[in-house]
């Protein structure tokens, strides 16, 4: 049986409430979430962690899209990452993830992510903001465009992979 088709989060009329940059990011996340579910959410383990072609696993994506958002708004919210936040983004590509954790860590950040979002609303697009240790200038703006945009495209990434792993599974 076909599946029914749904229009993406952005054509659902939901999040009006929500001003339309940061109605944007959220209906991002909430395509990537579906998406990684759709696609990703059926591998075992071992094709989560596999490296087709020594590419990164799908495993790296899902990890590097939950840890980059926490990171990506510590610094929307005008903060600096702390030593946890540093760690995890040297372990990301760690072998040996389950499906059950990655899975965790990704439902946990897109929640917690989604509320964080919702906090900075009201506040002003173009006020300044530093990125990384040199500080890097940017806006509040800019960095709730470039969450959506790098969570898309390590949601792409993740697919592709899944697939090329999905292709050569037996």
């Amino acid at each position: 049986m076909p599946e029914k088709w749904v229009p993406e989060p952005w054509l659902r009329g939901t999040l009006r409430e929500v001003p339309a940059v940061h109605r944007a990011v959220l209906h991002a996340l909430e395509l990537a979430s579906e998406d990684l579910h759709r696609w990703c959410g059926p591998l075992s383990d071992e094709q989560l962690n596999r490296r087709p072609a020594h590419i990164a696993p799908v495993a790296f994506h899902l990890r590097h899209i939950s840890r980059s958002l926490d990171r990506l708004l510590t610094y929307a919210e005008g903060g600096s990452l702390n030593e946890e936040q540093l760690s995890g983004l040297k372990s990301e590509l760690e072998p040996g993830a389950s499906r059950d954790g990655l899975f965790a860590e990704l439902s946990a950040t897109l929640t917690t992510s989604v509320t964080r979002i919702r906090s900075l609303s009201r506040a002003d697009l173009e006020t300044a903001r530093g990125v990384g240790r040199r500080k890097l200038p940017t806006t509040l703006g800019g960095l709730l465009v470039h969450i959506a945009d790098h969570t898309q495209r390590h949601v792409g990434q993740a697919v592709t992979t899944a697939k090329f792993v999905l292709a050569q599974s037996p």
